[in-house]
């Protein structure tokens, strides 16, 4: 019998317990416990035992998306992202779409649902390792450089450079100066690829704090998805705070004209998905566009950072850093761009927020 064969049976090895401690103390801090179906999946309650819908918290609709109007949606606009793919590779354009967003989010599954249809030669999914110690400091961003867009070329950013404003920031995986560095940088690179031919579309996926501990308690029991839980994963559920104050500062210094950030309420992933290609679709223009069908992407899903908040005005406690008087100031990596070929791109002017 061969090795694989002989192993241990994944699907039968019990959740670790340590993982399970951490998520009932999540549970507990937010009211709730987690308890097992008779199915066998888990489920959170109220501690009287009252049935909880996390997916529901602050969320606009009170029903999720139905499978059949989903599934006929995406295959629209699905069709309508294959006429974009064909447009972009006859032009010569650039298109570049950052995935961002807390854990388990839903960026990967809405990467999957844009790229399952589209040519793979023409369409590419970057998702970095984290860095290597020679790519830390002043060669953060020059990392990306080689994974951007090509001429006619799709590229979807399963995360990007913004870990650093993330997960990098709030794990202390950086040094102050680095982060600050970094929001000093990103503004000026990223006008710098716009000005360099290529559009930039920028997505937030916004999860509430409960639906995130209810997707991480599927990974937790389902073995095919445990792999989804990493330390660092487990480590930031304790950390929603600095990640919500992170997320702030982020958006006050890199949400620009040219490549503005747009926020996907994602709590039902069926309608991020649909509007996440519903808005991409949106603003760029392509050859035989159904207007009908595109049409603009739902504003209580999909919209600018200031339409679509997470914190009320009066919660919000901004953390930005002093990114003026460095000690040891680095010329700009954006700099690298420099000598490069200008392309100009008829995308590049459709990259502003809708409406």
């Amino acid at each position: 019998m061969s090795a694989v064969l002989a192993g241990p049976d994944v699907t039968r090895q019990p959740p670790d317990a340590d993982t399970s401690a951490l998520l009932d103390r999540l549970a507990a801090e937010l009211g709730l416990i987690v308890t097992c179906k008779k199915n066998g999946r888990t489920a959170l309650i109220r501690v009287d035992g009252a049935g909880v819908a996390p997916w529901r918290e602050h969320y606009p609709y009170d029903q999720r998306m139905a499978r059949k109007a989903y599934e006929a949606a995406k295959r629209s606009l699905q069709i309508e992202l294959l006429k974009l793919q064909r447009s972009v590779k006859a032009s010569g354009d650039r298109l570049l779409i950052l995935f961002e967003g807390r854990d388990a989010a839903g960026k990967g599954g809405t990467i999957r649902r844009f790229t399952e249809n589209l040519n793979p030669r023409g369409a590419r999914i970057v998702a970095l390792e984290k860095p290597a110690e020679h790519e830390q400091g002043e060669n953060y961003l020059r990392r990306y450089l080689p994974h951007l867009p090509g001429a006619g070329e799709i590229v979807l950013f399963d995360r990007s450079w913004y870990n650093r404003a993330g997960v990098e920031k709030v794990m202390g995986f950086c040094q102050p100066e680095e982060y600050a560095q970094f929001l000093r940088d990103v503004p000026e690179f990223e006008r710098e690829l716009v000005n360099d031919g290529i559009t930039i579309v920028k997505l937030w996926f916004s999860v509430t704090r409960a639906e995130q501990l209810r997707r991480f308690i599927d990974r937790q029991i389902d073995p095919v998805k445990r792999w989804k839980l990493s330390p660092v994963d487990l480590a930031s559920l304790d950390k929603w705070d600095e990640y919500t104050r992170a997320k702030e500062a982020m958006f006050s210094c890199t949400d620009l004209p040219e490549a503005p950030w747009t926020v996907i309420k994602s709590n039902d992933k069926k309608r991020a998905r649909v509007e996440a290609m519903r808005y991409v679709l949106s603003v760029v223009d392509y050859c035989d566009k159904q207007h009908d069908i595109v049409g603009q992407p739902d504003p209580l899903i999909a919209g600018p950072v200031l339409a679509l908040p997470e914190l009320a005005t009066g919660e919000h406690e901004m953390v930005i850093p002093p990114v003026l008087g460095l000690a040891h100031p680095r010329q700009s990596t954006t700099s690298v761009l420099h000598g490069r070929r200008s392309i100009s791109s008829p995308l590049a002017s459709a990259s502003a927020p809708a409406g």
